[in-house]
This record gives structure tokens, sequence and C-alpha cells, in this order.
């Protein structure tokens, strides 16, 4: 694993965006609960809304790999900051060159993503992660998406979920107030859910289902 992560943060973004990475003792941050997540859940089905350079799925897809079911991360990012996702080709040549064969990126929006068959097809997400536009109603729609699907033993993370920020992130022109906390908020009203905040960099939230809920 100590090879893997060395190579890992040779790749240019891998050690930003807000995870907890360092470089220095090859530390991934809350990428370690991504990966003990993976392990532990061994899961059928990651989705992950959103990367920067792929940190997330990366990580996810390690925790794959490295289990012996077998399991895929679908990947879903339309590449609205700059043109790292367009290419097809090139992104799984980045993937297969950092020795994680499992993800499935889909150039679009969730919105879009959801009139696909693909997610007609969808029987199980284990797990979930949010990180793609950060408005509070993306965040919404995001999670409503895929909650049906996530059993009890499943969770849903949101990144950058902790403070309010305005971000420059997709061009000045394109200025907005990031808003999952308010999300967060809300969802923290719900009897059927558990919801944990972890005070890193700009938060990690995970959410489950509880003992109110149904089933």
């Amino acid at each position: 694993m100590k090879d893997w992560i060395k190579f890992f943060f040779e790749h240019e973004g891998l050690t930003q965006k807000g995870h907890c990475q360092r470089n220095e003792d090859l530390n991934l941050g809350m990428g370690w609960l991504y990966y003990a997540l993976v392990r532990l859940i061994r899961p059928k089905r990651v989705v992950v809304i959103g990367s920067w350079r792929g940190f997330s799925p990366l990580v996810f897809g390690k925790g794959i790999e490295d289990n012996i079911e077998d399991g895929e991360v679908l990947f879903i990012d339309p590449s609205m900051v700059d043109d790292f996702w367009i290419d097809n080709v090139r992104v799984g040549e980045y993937f297969n060159e950092l020795g994680v064969d499992c993800i499935r990126h889909y150039l679009m929006t969730t919105q879009q993503f959801v009139e696909t068959e693909k997610y007609r097809s969808l029987d199980c997400v284990n797990l979930l992660f949010v990180d793609g536009y950060h408005s509070e109603e993306q965040a919404q729609f995001d999670y409503e998406a895929f909650e049906h699907l996530i059993p009890p033993t499943g969770a849903a993370l949101f990144h950058d979920s902790i403070e309010q920020k305005t971000t420059p992130i997709y061009g000045y022109d394109r200025v907005y107030r990031r808003g999952v906390k308010l999300f967060i908020d809300r969802l923290k009203t719900r009897t059927d859910l558990q919801v944990l905040d972890l005070p890193f960099a700009k938060g990690l939230t995970l959410v489950r289902r509880g003992k109110d809920a149904d089933g």
C-alpha cells in the first residue's frame, strides 16, 4: 500500500482539494476512511459524484481492487471545472496507470445520469460519495437520486459539508456559494437517519439509515 500511495501522490492534483492528504508521510488523510469503508463493507457498487483529479474514486477503487469480491465505482463528473475528464480514452488510461480498473466514468451531471439505462438497472449502491456542484439544491438531488438504493449497511458521504463559502472554482463569471451544509442541517432533522460530521478541512459528513428507518 505504501508504494502505491507514493506513486499515487506523484500525480498532479492528488494531494489537493481538501481530503487532508499529506505527501511527507504518505498520508491519505480522509482517504483512509474511504479505503477502510470499502474493505469493511465490501461493496458491490460505489457511486462518486464529482472529483478534481480523481482522488476519491481512485481510493474507493483501490479498496475494491484489494478486496477479493468484484465491485465497481461509478464516477459521475461532467468536467465543468476544466477539460480533464473530457477524453474517455485518456481517462481510462489515467485510472489504469494507477492500477485501478474498476472505475466507470460518466461524463454527465447526475440529472443526466438518472435518465440512463445504467441508472435504471441499479439494484444497490453500497456507498455514495457526494462532491459535485456544491449548492444545497444539487446536494439534495445527488442524495435523493440514490438514497433508495443504499442498504442499511451502506452510507452516503458528503464532502465540503461543514461550512458555507463563496467559490470561483468554475470561473469568476460563475461564482457561487457552497450550500451543502444547509442540506446536511436538514438531514439532521430526520429521525430515520444518523448524521455524523467530521470537522477536518472543509468537512466530511457520513449519513446512514438509523434505527427509526423503515425496514
